[in-house]
Parts: structure tokens; C-alpha cells; sequence
């Protein structure tokens, strides 16, 4: 019997500067989670040109809220692009107020219902909060393979780079986390 691998759940995937796969180059991903069923998690470093107040028009939601925080959307991966995603810390107290949450850990928290995109959008929501269309995601066992092949490095997440840090700077900071300088890595795929 095979031991069960390690889950990567609350970690980052920071992709190798080899890979070519346009949705995941140069990225770095949330795992919100991962068993042996396959993984999914968020792109945390692909602002696309889209804010919440764009995003509540296309939602027909705008003209009942004032946008007082509108912050940038960013393209979460390529599964669902349609759907949307908000990673957010957990609120002050373990109670969350919005009607679809997961509790990814202690910490952090996956939201999909609208109103917290509501709140986030009047100023009452979580001042940490990532908005994202669409998602990743990896069937049973492809993500190990992926690892295996050298596709993705992984570290623990860093709730600082996930919200605090600009989105340019996530990749490579990630990668400090590791004591890697992305810039140094070939962009060769290759075993030794």
C-alpha cells in the first residue's frame, strides 16, 4: 500500500519558469483543496482589466449599492471563468456572515454567494479579500504527476503575499519564500 500524499491544501503552487501552459505560466496559486479526488485552487497574481464595480453591472447589482471599495477581479484559472470566487480572511470571532462559505482553514475562507461582493463593494466586507473569476483545477492524482514532471514548485501560503503584496510581485515573492529567485531557473524542462 502506497503511502496517502501529503495534502497541499492552504499552500502555494508557483509555476516553473518552463511552463508553457498559457492559463498557469508565471503564476502562483492559492490550493484551497486538495485529496485524492484532485485539487482546485485560485490564481492569485492575474489582475484582469475588470474591477467590482464592472463586475456588479454585469450582475445587474450596481444601482442598489455605492461602490466604496473597488478593487481589481483577477482571472482565478481556467474552470468556470463565468463563476466567481472571493478567497478572504476569516472574520474576527470564526463567524461568517455570507451565505456560501468554506472554511479552507482558520484563517482563510472561500466565499461564492453575492453578498459578500456586496459588502466588500459598500465597505462593510473583509478588508482582505481576493475577487476571482474562475478557478483551477486537477482530477485524482494529476497535480502529483504535474509535481513530479517539475512543473510546480510548492510553500506554504503566505496570507501577506496573498493580500498584502501587489499582484506583480506575488510569483517571485512566493518563490523567496523557498530561497528560489525565479529569474535564476532556467527555462529548460529537463531531469538531472
Amino acid at each position: 500500500m502506497s503511502p496517502k500524499p501529503q495534502s497541499l491544501r492552504d499552500h502555494f503552487l508557483i509555476s516553473m519558469p518552463h511552463m508553457h501552459d498559457l492559463h498557469f505560466a508565471q503564476t502562483v496559486t492559492y490550493i484551497c483543496d486538495h485529496s485524492e479526488y484532485g485539487a482546485m485552487g485560485i490564481v492569485i497574481n492575474r489582475a484582469i482589466d475588470l474591477r467590482l464595480d464592472d463586475l456588479l453591472k454585469h450582475l445587474s447589482l450596481e444601482r442598489s449599492i455605492q461602490v466604496r471599495d473597488n478593487r481589481q477581479v483577477y482571472a482565478g484559472g481556467p474552470v468556470q471563468g463565468e463563476r466567481g470566487f472571493v478567497l478572504h480572511r476569516s472574520p474576527p470571532g470564526g463567524s461568517v456572515p455570507w451565505l456560501a462559505t468554506y472554511q479552507v482553514t482558520d484563517d482563510v475562507c472561500l466565499t461564492t454567494s453575492i453578498d459578500i461582493l456586496e459588502a466588500i463593494a459598500s465597505g462593510s466586507g473583509p478588508a482582505d479579500a481576493l475577487i476571482a473569476l474562475g478557478y483551477a483545477g486537477w482530477g485524482a492524482g494529476q497535480l502529483e504527476r504535474e509535481i513530479s514532471e517539475n512543473a510546480w514548485l510548492s510553500c506554504p501560503a503566505n496570507l501577506d503575499i496573498m493580500f498584502r503584496i501587489p499582484a506583480d510581485e506575488r510569483l517571485q515573492a512566493a518563490a523567496s519564500t523557498l530561497g528560489i529567485n525565479l529569474d535564476l531557473l532556467t527555462a529548460q524542462a529537463g531531469h538531472a
